[in-house]
């Protein structure tokens, strides 16, 4: 028998673990908890290290207390050493590190604009944390076949969004496009959640020149803060540098956010 290994992510440790329980009883799923982002990241890369990965994730919609897409998804590199903190940077980080791992978003209430936010993350599905194990069960199984899961009441409104979100993409990558090399290379740091002095030490800048191409990047983008103009790179498919060596800038990859 082919078992199926999930994770569930929520920090309510009660809800985390008896959900896992009431799936360790189907005979061919083997499951875990985990209470946070940080923990799930390591629950994933210690199962990839032993060769034991993980199937499917399932992840509450408002990890962290944060409601997923409320507010821009960085990958924290600096400041906070346990990284990725809430559920849509959940969702983009192990999509990006481990992208076999099919995702599923728990959540409270149905919203069309968060579950079009999840889905353009990468995960697969949307369950009202409400609906039956059974319901559960036919998502995860469905979800390895590569299919993607809605509650059929959200479907014409999460078409709406990611039509909307198409047009805002063109207008960001618009943005994007008149920016110069430099300050690509900046906003790409900026996106990857490093400070005004690490981009200085991986560019090979002074902080003060770095803090100009910021404020140049955020006037050209027509925004306010770096989260905003973190939100708009991501629309428009600017991925995070690579977090190599310093000052190694490797080539750009379109990003699907």
């Amino acid at each position: 028998m082919v078992r199926i290994r999930v994770l569930v992510v929520d920090d309510h440790r009660i809800f985390a673990e008896s959900l896992a329980a009431a799936l360790a009883a189907e005979p061919d799923v083997d499951v875990s908890a985990a209470g946070s982002g940080p923990a799930a990241v390591r629950s994933l890369e210690r199962a990839a290290a032993e060769g034991r990965r993980y199937d499917v994730l399932l992840v509450d919609a408002d990890l962290g207390g944060n409601a997923l897409g409320v507010r821009p998804a960085v990958p924290v590199q600096e400041g906070n050493e346990d990284g990725l903190v809430d559920g849509i940077s959940l969702v983009v980080g192990v999509r990006a590190s481990q992208p076999a791992v099919r995702i599923v978003v728990l959540a409270e209430k149905d919203d069309p604009r968060r579950a079009a936010l999840a889905l353009q993350a990468g995960a697969s599905g949307w369950v009202a944390k409400d609906c039956s194990l059974s319901r559960l069960l036919t998502v995860i199984r469905g979800v390895l076949r590569d299919e993607t899961h809605l509650p059929p009441a959200l479907l014409t409104g999460v078409l709406r969004e990611l039509t909307a979100a198409r047009k805002h993409r063109t207008e960001s990558e618009q943005l994007v496009e008149s920016l110069t090399p430099r300050e690509r290379e900046v906003l790409r740091c900026m996106v990857a959640g490093l400070g005004r002095k690490a981009v200085a030490e991986r560019l090979f800048l002074s902080p003060h020149t770095v803090r100009t191409h910021m404020q140049n990047v955020l006037g050209k983008l027509g925004v306010h803060s770096t989260l905003a103009a973190v939100a708009l790179a991501r629309r428009a498919g600017v991925g995070p540098v690579d977090l190599g060596p310093a000052g190694r800038i490797m080539p750009e990859e379109s990003s699907s956010a």
